[in-house]
Formats: structure tokens, C-alpha cells, sequence
């Protein structure tokens, strides 16, 4: 893998297929938009302002915001009874019969007197009794969330959860949406909105970088559950590289997500996205997985990502980043990061869902999310090399020495595996390999440690290499 000048190359822009010439590049999904207190974004209503969304770190101003016509919060619609009111068939329907029913006798006012007085009597004696236990006992306390270390209710699943079959969109979505929350930014920076998840009952809550980085070095950062109760948050680790950040709240009530093995997808399977696009909190979206191990690199040169990604067409819009990706079982298998955008389609850098979305995949987000809670920063696998980003032929080219920096770093894993400036790699764990990025990420997708074969070709023959991944953080 290269070093921290080649990971940081300006990145080629992704393109469709060599037969069409529309440029595609990618947009990170993070909301970027009015600070928290205000109304969710909702789109103009002048459509010459329709695209203008904000870009809190970048300047932009937001556009206004209008209301649908004729659209209230107060406003409730009125519905009628679904079964039409049926009279008490043994109501009386004339004079006559009101006439004939016997008349019932009743206990006379001293009684009515003896058994008031009576009843009061009863009641003072058994709230004294009970105020008396409660008071002598520990057993009230147990319903002071203040002392609980919670800050409000937690969220409860939805009718659905009950309601609907197990394994369901609807019975998944119901038990879902409670360990999903909506993460406000405010920072000098510019204010912003995006998703996150329950990880554990310790309350840490896993995110993308990009949607907290702003307030990474000074700012205010807000977790929203799903009831509308907010807690304060707090960084607890995060990775430029991988996307991922862990926050935690002072809440140990929320239930966490189940986390599934991204290596048991398979392109075709069915999957769930859950998040808060345009800060629209508690939205479930539908689709399949597009593509397998897509090389996805977000971000700008100095802040870019590099994610091998599971490819979805379920929606995805800004403001999901962050927000888990779940198959049928109800299981985190990737966190939605990023999406595909035609080029020059959209004002400001930001579009909406065209049905290319990227996520990062759980394999990779344990292991990842597991050293930021345990150091507060990732170590990211290297193979040792520099990778020659002007190659055009097949495979990916070792860079020539340079005299300054060496292509292959002395007793790092690539020099033990024999390679050399000038070698090309073609394949990485038996995956073709036709872009540095694409090598990157693959590299990256490992842990630390692990063993991996490249394939290497040297003067027309080529031959597989084993290596063991070393560590660095950046």
C-alpha cells in the first residue's frame, strides 16, 4: 500500500461505462443544513432555489424554508367510524315499552350517605398504609431515571414489531428504528445533520467521520432519539481513512443493534436502510445489494476515505450517512457513507438518491470501531509500496525510486515478499486489480496481521506472493 503522499494523490473521477460520457462523481451523505431547534430542510418552493441545499462547512447559505401548501403541524385529519353506529337492540323504541319494565328499588338516601362515608373511610386508611411502604421502602427509587443514568424515556419498537410477520420489512424496521438516532453538528464550521446507531448497552454510538468532524476540534454535538429526547454526545475516537466515528452518551437504556458479517452478502440479497435523509428522522428505504467490494474514495485530497464498499440501491440521500444498512434478519451489515451523483446536476456538490449508494461493509466497521473505543484512533494495514497512479497498462504499477523516498519501503512487508520498483500487481487475494484505489482499499479491508497473496507480474511471468500486513496510523 502506499504511503501517505500517494494515499493522498488527488483521486480520478469515477466514470460510467466507457459508452456514455456522463461523469460520475461521488457525494458523502452527511445533511448539511439549519441549525437544531429550526424545521427539517424541505425543498423551496420557487423552483429557481429547488437545488440551492446548504453546505454548512463550505459557506453556502441555506435556502428558506416553505411548508407545503396547506400543510399544518397542528393540523390532524378527521376520519370517520369504519363500522356505522348500530342502536342497542335492547333499548327501548316506544313509550309503551319505557312502561313496562319494573321499576327498580334503590338503597334511599341514608344509605347512599353510609356507604360514602364508609368508602372515604377505607381510602384514607389504605393510602396511608401504601404512602407509609413507599416511603419505608427502595423500591421508588428504582423510577428516578436521573439516577438511572437516563435522560428521558427510551425509545419503544413500533405496532409493527407486533403486528406484522417476523422477518418482515415492516417487523424489522419496527425494532430498528428505536436503536437509530439523528446526530446534530453545530461548529464553527457550519451546522449539519446525519444518522448513527446504538452500538452497545455502554452507550457508544457509531457514525461516519465526516458527519462529526466539524465538531472534532471544538463544537457541540447532539444525539436525537427517535421519541424526540436529546443527550449530548462526545467524540470518542474517529478515523478519516475508514469513515467511522464513535461517539458516546450518558445513557446505558438504549438497545443496541445486532451486528451481522458483511462476508455472507451476496449481490441480489435484500437490505434495509434506515436514517434521517434531509433530517428526516426514523426513514426506512428498501432495495438489494448492487455490487460487492466497490472501491469508493469520498472526499477531497486531504480528507479522503477509502472504503470498499457494499453496493446499494436502496435510497440513499444526505442526511442517511451515518445510518445503518440492515439485512433480513435485522442486522447492522454496513453503514451507509456515501452516494453517486451525475455531475453538474446538482448545486453546492449535493444530490439526491439516484440509486447508487455505497456503504461501509460491518467486516470492516468492527474491526475499525473496536480500536477507537480502545485507543481512540485506527491503525490502518500497509503492504510497503508506491504506486505509480501514471500506469496505464493492466494491473497496478510499483512506482520507480525516486532517490528521495524509496517505492518500496525497506523491511517493510512487500521488501520481506521479495517485490520491486517496476513490479506490477495484478491480482490481490485472487480479485483482479485495475486501480490503485481499488488496491487500497482492498489492502485496507484487512486487519492488521493478516496474511494476504498478491499476484505479481516481473518480466512477463507472473507469480503469487504472500505478505503479512503491517500496521500504521495516520
Amino acid at each position: 500500500m502506499s504511503d501517505d503522499s500517494a494515499r493522498r494523490d488527488e483521486a480520478d473521477q469515477h466514470r460510467v461505462d466507457p459508452d456514455h460520457t456522463q461523469e460520475v462523481d461521488l457525494s458523502q451523505t452527511q445533511q448539511f443544513g439549519p441549525p437544531p431547534g429550526q424545521a427539517p430542510l424541505l425543498p423551496p418552493q420557487e423552483p429557481d432555489r429547488s437545488s440551492q441545499w446548504a453546505h454548512g462547512p463550505t459557506g453556502q447559505d441555506a435556502p428558506e424554508h416553505h411548508a407545503p401548501q396547506g400543510w399544518s403541524t397542528s393540523e390532524q385529519p378527521a376520519y370517520a367510524p369504519s363500522v356505522p353506529y348500530t342502536p342497542n337492540p335492547h333499548a327501548a323504541s316506544s313509550p309503551s315499552a319505557a312502561a313496562a319494565r319494573p321499576r327498580r328499588s334503590g338503597p334511599g338516601w341514608l344509605g347512599v350517605f353510609l356507604i360514602a362515608g364508609l368508602a372515604a373511610l377505607l381510602a384514607g386508611l389504605g393510602g396511608g398504609l401504601l404512602g407509609g411502604w413507599l416511603g419505608s421502602s427502595d423500591r421508588f427509587d428504582g423510577l428516578d431515571l436521573a439516577s438511572s443514568g437516563s435522560n428521558g424515556s427510551t425509545p419503544k419498537p413500533g405496532a409493527g414489531a407486533t403486528s406484522r410477520p417476523e422477518g418482515s420489512v415492516a417487523n424489522i424496521a419496527a425494532k430498528a428504528i428505536p436503536s437509530v438516532v439523528t446526530i446534530r453538528v453545530e461548529a464553527a464550521g457550519g451546522d449539519g445533520t446525519g444518522s448513527g446507531w446504538v452500538l452497545d448497552d455502554k452507550g457508544h454510538i457509531v457514525t461516519n467521520n465526516h458527519v462529526v468532524s466539524s465538531a472534532a476540534n471544538g463544537g457541540k454535538i447532539t444525539v436525537v432519539l427517535t421519541n424526540g429526547k436529546q443527550t449530548a454526545a462526545k467524540i470518542v475516537g474517529r478515523d478519516v481513512s475508514y469513515d467511522l466515528a464513535v461517539l458516546k452518551v450518558e445513557r446505558t437504556d438504549l438497545r443496541p443493534l445486532p451486528i451481522g458479517d458483511s462476508n455472507d452478502v451476496v449481490v441480489g440479497d435484500p437490505v434495509i436502510a434506515v436514517g434521517a435523509p434531509l433530517g428526516l428522522d426514523s426513514t426506512v428505504t428498501t432495495g438489494i445489494v448492487s455490487a460487492l467490494n466497490r472501491p469508493v474514495t469520498p472526499g477531497d485530497a486531504n480528507d479522503q476515505s477509502f472504503i470498499n464498499a457494499i453496493q446499494t440501491d436502496a435510497a440513499i440521500n444526505p442526511g442517511n450517512s451515518g445510518g445503518p444498512l440492515l439485512d433480513m434478519q435485522g442486522r447492522v451489515i454496513g453503514i451507509n457513507s456515501a452516494i453517486a451523483r451525475v455531475a453538474g446536476n446538482a448545486i453546492g456538490g449535493q444530490s439526491g438518491n439516484i440509486g447508487v449508494g455505497f456503504a461501509i461493509p460491518s467486516a470492516q466497521v468492527r474491526i475499525t470501531v473496536d480500536q477507537l473505543i480502545r485507543t481512540g484512533k485506527a491503525e490502518h494495514p500497509i503492504i510497503g509500496v508506491l504506486l505509480d497512479r501514471e500506469y496505464q497498462g493492466e494491473g497496478i504499477r510499483i512506482a520507480s525510486d525516486t532517490g528521495q523516498t524509496p517505492a518500496v519501503t525497506p523491511n517493510g512487508p512487500a521488501a520481506k515478499a521479495g517485490l520491486k520498483p517496476g513490479d506490477v500487481i495484478t491480482a490481490f487475494e485472487g480479485r483482479p486489480m485495475v486501480d490503485p484505489d481499488a488496491l487500497v482499499v482492498a489492502i485496507r479491508s484487512k486487519a492488521v496481521g493478516s496474511t494476504v497473496t498478491l499476484t505479481v507480474m516481473r518480466d512477463g511471468k507472473e507469480r503469487d506472493v504472500k505478505m503479512v500486513l503491517q500496521g500504521r496510523s495516520d
